[in-house]
């Protein structure tokens, strides 16, 4: 069992991803580098509040950037991280899939996130 330090440290890397505008910048950044203007405009956010999402994720040192000439360039930190994000985005826009093929209606875009997918409703993913 890991110790109390690193359940704070994991339950602290999770709070941070929470803001679903931070989850999306590392989804974005699991799958390549990316400046702010890049970012700011997949996620439909302006430059300062997209900005601030990455200092914030910077600070727990979830994505780092470099300098590429006059611009800096994010990136996710940690392989790890990036696989984690995609496991569950992917899980659960599979299950949305599969719900609105079931239906032929609304997923979970539909209704704000607010369905609780099976799996996660009893604790684990399916």
């Amino acid at each position: 069992m890991p110790g109390p330090e690193v359940m704070d440290q994991a339950a602290a890397a999770f709070g941070m991803l929470a803001s679903p505008t931070r989850l999306q910048i590392v989804w974005i950044l699991a799958g390549g580098e990316c400046d702010v203007t890049g970012l700011a405009e997949q996620v439909g956010g302006t430059l300062p509040a997209v900005s601030q999402h990455l200092a914030k994720l910077r600070l727990a040192g979830l994505v780092r950037s470099r300098r590429e000439g006059r611009r800096q360039v994010y990136l996710v930190d940690d392989p790890y991280l990036a696989a984690v994000v995609r496991l569950m985005v992917s899980q659960l826009s599979a299950q949305d899939q599969e719900l609105q093929d079931k239906s032929d209606g609304p997923g979970l875009s539909a209704v704000g996130g607010a369905h609780t997918p099976k799996g996660l409703a009893r604790g684990h993913i399916v």
